[in-house]
């Protein structure tokens, strides 16, 4: 009976070893055919385990390679933070290396030569201690992918700034060119009609032909009126000539004027603000009006701008329909000119936020350093 109970002892314990054995044979497998290199190192941090992929990613055999502290493989500015990393995962299990999400670390290769990857780590323990295995991949190709995206990135908001300043300065070219020029022809013109008119009349002219040249003096009116509202659009001589504030407050008052919407100013001392900066608010300003026309239906708009310690606060707030009807996911009204404000507020190195308005409305609020408009107006 005895000998029977060995012998199924004998059978199940050479059957646990096959299945450890297969399960090892299986997990080397594993191991050398996997694409991410597996480099493991014991508590000392030296290799014990050095898969092939590691050996192509590093240029080194394993045979070479086990035995040497996980150290060499690394560029000697980042030694010691990482044999401390180790140490503290092995005593809190906690790291922040995990594939994907985490910044990149630098590895060297037997030649010396440097390369970005991203890892992570595990520990298990065995007969003889602690095993601390890392898995780790080259990431040299999405870096310079990343770097020529931001490279491309930083081309287009060059170009995008550059095509700002080429605008504006074309609006107030054709701005001067309607006011000074073609403003001062129908000026001359309306001065020769009104001459012409009253000779007419002195030489006895039948009223119908009379009635008809006020008519025309009526035409040029509207017409220089339309020449001075175009040229006041494209770029407002208040800005050039007395600064932000005053211009907001014509904004203001043309656009109550034109939509019969209460336009509400509230706004500090301008200081430190150049041309392009002031040109930026501006226009950020005057597309929150746009935007409120088309999305809001509201009656009344607040417009505050304000210092805050080395900041400038611009507000714009409505009581129109600032509900989530009229808001895509993420709380903003949709609209395209809200790109345009976020692309002016880059401009000033500035921040954009929009929000619901207590009580129902839509709040758009733009904060720009007061010290960096100027370096800001230099850059573009």
């Amino acid at each position: 009976m005895l000998l029977v109970r060995l012998r199924r002892l004998r059978r199940a314990a050479q059957e646990n070893l096959a299945r450890t054995q297969g399960s090892e044979a299986r997990l080397a497998g594993i191991i050398r055919s996997s694409m991410e290199a597996i480099i493991t190192v014991d508590e000392g941090q030296h290799i014990v385990l050095f898969n092939p992929t590691a050996e192509r990613l590093f240029g080194c055999k394993a045979a070479a390679a086990i035995g040497k502290p996980l150290g060499d493989f690394m560029p000697a500015r980042f030694r010691v933070a990482h044999e401390a990393h180790v140490r503290r995962f092995g005593v809190t299990g906690v790291t922040d290396r995990q594939m994907g999400q985490q910044r990149v670390l630098h590895a060297l290769r037997q030649d010396g030569t440097e390369f970005p990857i991203e890892a992570s780590i595990s520990q298990t323990q065995d007969g003889g201690g602690t095993l601390f295995t890392v898995i780790l991949r080259d990431t040299t190709e999405r870096v310079r992918a990343e770097a020529a995206l931001r490279r491309s990135r930083e081309e287009l908001q060059q170009l995008s700034d550059r095509v700002q300043a080429s605008r504006e300065d074309e609006r107030r070219r054709i701005a001067r060119e309607l006011h000074d020029d073609l403003g001062q022809r129908l000026s001359a013109l309306k001065m020769d009609l009104a001459i012409l008119a009253s000779d007419l009349k002195d030489a006895g002219t039948p009223p119908d032909l009379l009635d008809q040249a006020a008519a025309m003096h009526l035409v040029i009116d509207e017409t220089v009126a339309s020449v001075r509202r175009i040229a006041a659009d494209l770029r407002p001589a208040l800005l050039d000539e007395l600064g932000l504030i005053p211009a907001i407050e014509w904004l203001a008052k043309e656009f109550a004027a034109r939509y019969g919407i209460t336009v509400i100013t509230h706004a500090a001392e301008e200081e430190d603000v150049g041309e392009r900066a002031a040109t930026a608010v501006f226009r950020i300003v005057q597309e929150a009006l746009s935007n409120v026309v088309q999305h809001a239906h509201a009656d009344r708009v607040d417009i505050e701008l304000v210092r805050q310690d080395d900041h400038y606060e611009l507000t714009v707030r409505d009581n129109g329909r600032g509900n989530a009807a009229t808001q895509p996911a993420g709380g903003e009204r949709i609209s395209l000119g809200l790109v345009g404000i976020r692309e002016r507020a880059r401009l000033l190195r500035g921040t954009v936020a929009t929000r619901q308005a207590p009580g129902g409305g839509f709040c758009l609020t733009v904060r720009f350093p007061l010290g960096l408009t100027s370096s800001a107006e230099a850059s573009t």
